[in-house]
């Protein structure tokens, strides 16, 4: 049995324009001096990395040692609601830059790292990734869309199969813009539940870590909007597939079969990205990782530690 070893700390970034200190927090779970550590990337944007934590199993199965982090805007790192709304300041090159300071502070470029982003924390995986960064090794990127428009289209079409009810009060407040009413609250849920994660209860981790996009929406207001299928943030319009040919790494996509992020917003991500690997979990949503736990590990395990070279 691998004993597991765990650690802590909070690291400066230099974020031009954050107009304070800012500090990044951090938790590695092995050691992180011993083969090539997974840097796991949270979604949201503004969730934190309470929701990530069954990437442990990966310590647990395979002694691969995981590094956990929180985004600027949320967490345990440096808060600045005192930016919501300001979308020059939320940008992907502060939060490529804050992982190139997490890189660099645990000192992984000769060493080799692998990245896992899920949802937006995949977007911003992809977009780092064709950077070529020095030391990256491995790429998941997990239900993580390609393109935002794709993304609300096939979100569409999972709302069109709600009930008459539910689709009537989602409309409704779309129109009039009445995001913060209990209505449209409900109605989202009933999405969710089906679309976000299909387990009941939610788990105790993924209550905490999207609990964060409530306690402070500075970031997901921002980049976002009010819900998961209504984007009105500076994100609306993004698309990454059209540098993903410089993704030079091997790289896995997973999603869930009725999961939010669904397969037509994947597959740009598919049929760009040189060598690539994709797998969809039968009974998942949004939430693999929680909902089909032991076979999601398997197929990342697996991809992380195996030697056979994608074509």
């Amino acid at each position: 049995m691998t004993l597991r070893k765990e650690s802590e700390g909070l690291i400066p970034v230099d974020i031009p324009n954050a107009g304070k200190p800012c500090k990044i927090w951090f938790k590695i779970v092995g050691d992180v001096r011993i083969g090539v550590p997974l840097i796991t990337l949270h979604g949201g944007p503004g969730a934190a990395h309470e929701y990530m934590l069954p990437f442990i199993d990966l310590h647990k199965k395979h002694n691969k040692t995981i590094i956990f982090y929180d985004q600027v805007g949320c967490g345990k790192s440096t808060r600045l609601p005192e930016k919501n709304g300001d979308g020059d300041f939320w940008t992907f090159e502060l939060f490529m830059h804050e992982l190139d300071t997490l890189v660099d502070h645990l000192g992984l470029r000769s060493q080799g790292f692998d990245l896992l982003g899920h949802s937006w924390g995949g977007m911003l995986g992809g977009v780092y990734a064709a950077k070529k960064p020095e030391g990256l090794r491995k790429l998941v990127l997990a239900d993580a869309p390609s393109s935002i428009p794709l993304m609300l289209k096939g979100e569409q079409k999972l709302i069109d199969s709600l009930p008459q009810d539910v689709r009537d009060v989602i409309e409704e407040c779309h129109r009039n813009g009445d995001f913060d009413s209990e209505k449209y609250k409900n109605a989202c849920v009933v999405f969710y539940q089906r679309h976000l994660c299909r387990a009941d209860p939610w788990p105790k981790d993924l209550q905490t870590g999207l609990g964060h996009l409530e306690e402070d929406p500075t970031v997901y207001r921002t980049m976002w909007g009010p819900s998961e299928f209504f984007a009105s943030g500076s994100l609306k319009n993004w698309e990454g597939h059209s540098t993903a040919h410089h993704i030079g790494v091997e790289t896995l996509l997973i999603n869930g079969r009725y999961d939010e992020v669904q397969d037509l917003a994947v597959a740009p991500w598919f049929h760009r990205i040189p060598k690539v690997k994709w797998v969809q979990l039968e009974n998942s949503s949004h939430m693999g990782h929680f909902e089909e736990r032991e076979r999601y590990m398997q197929f990342v395990g697996d991809f992380l530690e195996g030697d056979h070279a994608l074509n």
